[in-house]
């Protein structure tokens, strides 16, 4: 059996893969890549899994979900806070600098990691998977955004943070849109947020409860 094909088909038949976009990248990115050798049997598992320092790599419906709900496009410059393990950057990387599009149209996929040993395994993941040009990994507060020339098209944050950080919505353009868990550093009371940025404002919606590891830094838990 096909586990990764599986898994992919069952999140389309559950709604949470839509777009042909998101299911291609579902199905090109490998998860068996990114995360710690003894757990790669459970790679096309719908569950989170250790990638270690007290992190994990999240469930693939939720990845799919939050990329839905960013609504990427090809050459998009996408911020992401909490690079992880590399897996969630790299397939939004298949969305924003797809390899059948010629490189001076792709997008780029800044991933941010403010734990030094978590940072240079995914620049390591991405790096053996093929993703590395078009993602580029730094180590830092993404909390408190990153060194940028310009604002961004996307935010993908992939931590739990007490609120919306002030310098990420900043970051983002007008009519950008950011997805972010908002709420308590537990696995309880946190929200799955849409962001978007109207005539300057901060709209945001509810998409869903969900439970993510808490975000560090300066606008984060600590």
């Amino acid at each position: 059996m096909d586990l990764h094909k599986s898994l992919v088909e069952r999140l389309v038949r559950l709604g949470i893969i839509r777009s042909e976009k998101v299911r291609r990248a579902a199905e090109r990115v490998k998860r068996e890549l990114f995360v710690p050798s003894k757990y790669r049997d459970m790679a096309y598992a719908d569950t989170p899994l250790p990638i270690g320092e007290g992190q994990t790599i999240s469930a693939p419906h939720i990845v799919f979900m939050m990329n839905e709900l960013l609504d990427l496009e090809v050459g998009h410059l996408v911020l992401e806070v909490g690079a992880g393990s590399g897996y969630h950057a790299a397939t939004v990387a298949e969305i924003v600098a797809p390899s059948e599009v010629p490189p001076h149209k792709w997008g780029t996929v800044i991933a941010v990691e403010i734990n030094p040993t978590l940072a240079t395994q995914a620049r390591y993941n991405l790096k053996e998977a093929g993703y590395l040009g078009r993602v580029h990994v730094l180590n830092l507060d993404g909390s408190a955004g990153a060194p940028l020339r310009r604002e961004v098209d996307r935010i993908l944050v992939t931590a739990a943070a007490p609120d919306v950080p002030k310098p990420l919505f900043d970051l983002l353009r007008e009519e950008g849109k950011m997805i972010i868990p908002v709420g308590s550093p537990g696995f309880w009371g946190q929200e799955l947020l849409l962001v978007e940025k109207v005539n300057g404002r901060m709209v945001t919606t509810k998409v869903t409860d969900v439970a993510f590891v808490p975000l560090r830094g300066r606008y984060g838990w600590s």
